[in-house]
């Protein structure tokens, strides 16, 4: 198997889906990473995207990604790049991974970037799309402090459908979660280790088990051998 978990931000990724990429390759699968923004001045000092970049390069040897792909559109500014510039870009990270399964953020979020994000893998990402790829299922997480932070307009709310058992994948997930220094919180704030445990221990309750991680499936592809 082959996943692509794709991030708006950098962090997304671990907050949604760190257990699961970490079980998953515990069982082989290949994981990669796409990254939509990065830091960019004169918003972000010179200093400041340096920690933040050091703090990526740490992510990514603590999940030892088979790729990455960055595609440097500017964050918390997605609503100022073209949405087929971004469409070809996630595109061609796609076409390159040629994922089994891409995960991202779910659309209903108060985070504009996440919402942008989305629908711009959605477009790319059609059922007839999904086959010339070679994806077989798209699945959206949710992100603490964003996903339960929006107001609930008629079809974007998160109703999970899709639960993955992550076990003991939570201790390294809130390990990984700490190398975002600049993001992760103290508890009791949503992104406090406390509130990834209170989380994860809940979706997993939903399917009777310790901890899981929750995802709303939004197309999944079944066609046959060629």
């Amino acid at each position: 198997m082959r996943i692509a978990a794709i991030a708006t931000h950098p962090d997304d990724e671990t907050l949604g889906c760190g257990g699961t990429l970490l079980r998953r390759q515990a069982e082989g699968a290949e994981i990669h990473w796409i990254i939509v923004t990065p830091l960019h001045e004169p918003r972000w000092r010179a200093r400041d995207m340096e920690i933040w970049q050091s703090q990526i390069d740490n992510v990514a040897a603590a999940y030892d990604f088979a790729g990455i792909h960055r595609l440097g559109f500017p964050s918390a500014a997605l609503d100022t790049v073209p949405l087929d510039h971004m469409i070809a870009a996630l595109g061609a990270a796609i076409e390159d991974i040629r994922p089994d399964v891409v995960m991202l953020n779910h659309r209903g979020d108060v985070h504009t970037d996440h919402r942008i994000a989305f629908d711009a893998a959605l477009s790319m990402l059609k059922p007839i799309h999904m086959a010339h790829f070679g994806v077989k299922r798209i699945l959206a997480y949710e992100t603490l402090s964003s996903t339960e932070a929006a107001s609930p307009p008629a079809g974007d709310i998160f109703v999970p459908n899709h639960f993955v058992e992550i076990g003991d994948a939570i201790d390294r997930k809130v390990e990984i979660m700490a190398l975002y220094q600049s993001e992760v919180q103290a508890d009791p704030l949503p992104r406090g280790p406390s509130a990834l445990r209170a989380l994860a221990r809940y979706r997993g309750a939903s399917i009777g088990k310790d901890h899981a991680e929750a995802f709303m499936l939004i197309r999944d592809l079944d066609t046959l051998a060629s």
